[in-house]
């Protein structure tokens, strides 16, 4: 102490010397304060460009089927080549709800609490409890759907031109494709009535046979209708359409293609031409369908997830997307086991699988 009164109480030159120290002192404070900050930096979330180093992805499907799983599949192929690598800088969140309507919500709640950077919310019950679990917590989290039906109709966007403000994606209808199969049916067959099994509980199927009860108009073809509620249904629900369905057509209901293979076998059985919404359903046993690759669907959303990730675009500069390129193909072995002979004039309507 004795010291430093003795600098206070010192000449001018002595206070000048004093005033120094301390400017010296306090540059340096803020030298390293601020080397302090960039390190923060270089250790967070975000790089010197505001661009996130790293990304958190949640997966809600909700079920595990051939058609939903290539779109899963296409989503993360096209994430990987726009520079998104999981476990460097990518995690997926992957839930699959196994088409329980209460396990989508709750696994859509927990996406929201775990504070994911962006949603891939794969078939319609799943876009639909995904959204509302964002829009009740108030969370700006993108939501980006595939495998929808009636994206309209499910309350997701508005129009397909005018996606939400944190919500877009792909449809998995072509426009075509029921009035093409509808028009097949009541061109190239002898069929009267078509068998619909459906579970009303997905809005997405409930559109769907509105659809198809439209493209009938002026045909001739009537339905034929049997509901389910789980997948342990679908067996009995084909059997009950015996004797009054002369052909099935599955729709992309994802309850009934879930447990395909139970139509499959009353079709085979009892010599019921299968008719289907999408084309794995025709490798693994339907006759015939008018489809495209759910790959290529899953792969287009994940394009825009990845603009969206980067920070180039928001969900709602994307408008909502049909899928492309549709296309008949025609199972010849399960044409066969359903008692149907092939026409010489859809070999140039149709491509073919053994």
């Amino acid at each position: 102490m004795q010291f430093i009164e003795r600098l206070l109480k010192g000449g001018n030159g002595v206070r000048r010397f004093w005033k120094s120290l301390v400017g010296v002192s306090l540059a340096s404070v803020m030298v390293l304060s601020g080397c302090g900050s960039s390190e923060d930096a270089s250790n967070g979330d975000e790089g010197s460009d505001g661009a996130k180093k790293s990304v958190t992805v949640a997966i809600n499907q909700f079920v595990e089927h051939p058609s939903l799983d290539a779109a899963t599949e296409g989503f993360k192929k096209a994430l990987a080549e726009n520079g998104f690598t999981e476990g460097e800088n990518l995690k997926y969140i992957i839930d699959n709800a196994q088409a329980d309507m209460n396990n989508i919500h709750t696994i859509a709640k927990k996406h929201v609490s775990e504070e994911v950077d962006l949603i891939f919310a794969n078939a319609t019950p799943s876009a639909q409890a995904s959204l509302q679990a964002v829009q009740k917590a108030k969370a700006e989290i993108p939501v980006l759907f595939t495998s929808v039906t009636d994206p309209v109709g499910a309350g997701l966007i508005e129009a397909m031109d005018k996606p939400g403000e944190w919500i877009t994606g792909t449809s998995d209808t072509h426009p075509d494709a029921i009035p093409n199969t509808i028009k097949f049916i009541a061109e190239q067959t002898d069929a009267k009535t078509v068998g619909l099994i459906y579970n009303p509980g997905e809005q997405n199927s409930v559109a769907q046979v509105d659809i198809v009860k439209k493209a009938m108009e002026g045909t001739g073809l009537k339905a034929a209708e049997a509901s389910v509620a789980t997948t342990a249904d679908v067996k009995q629900a084909a059997e009950s359409l015996v004797g009054d369905a002369d052909v099935f057509y599955i729709i992309t209901d994802n309850t009934v293609v879930s447990a395909l293979e139970s139509v499959i076998k009353v079709a085979q059985e009892e010599d019921i031409p299968m008719f289907a919404g999408e084309l794995d359903s025709v490798n693994r046993g339907a006759m015939a369908a008018y489809g495209f690759d759910y790959g290529d669907l899953g792969y287009e959303t994940g394009v825009m997830a990845a603009a969206i990730l980067k920070g180039e675009k928001k969900p709602s500069d994307f408008e909502a997307q049909y899928p492309q390129n549709l296309k008949l193909v025609i199972n010849k072995t399960a044409a066969k086991e359903m008692g149907v002979e092939l026409k010489p004039e859809w070999d140039d309507m149709a491509e073919y699988v053994e």
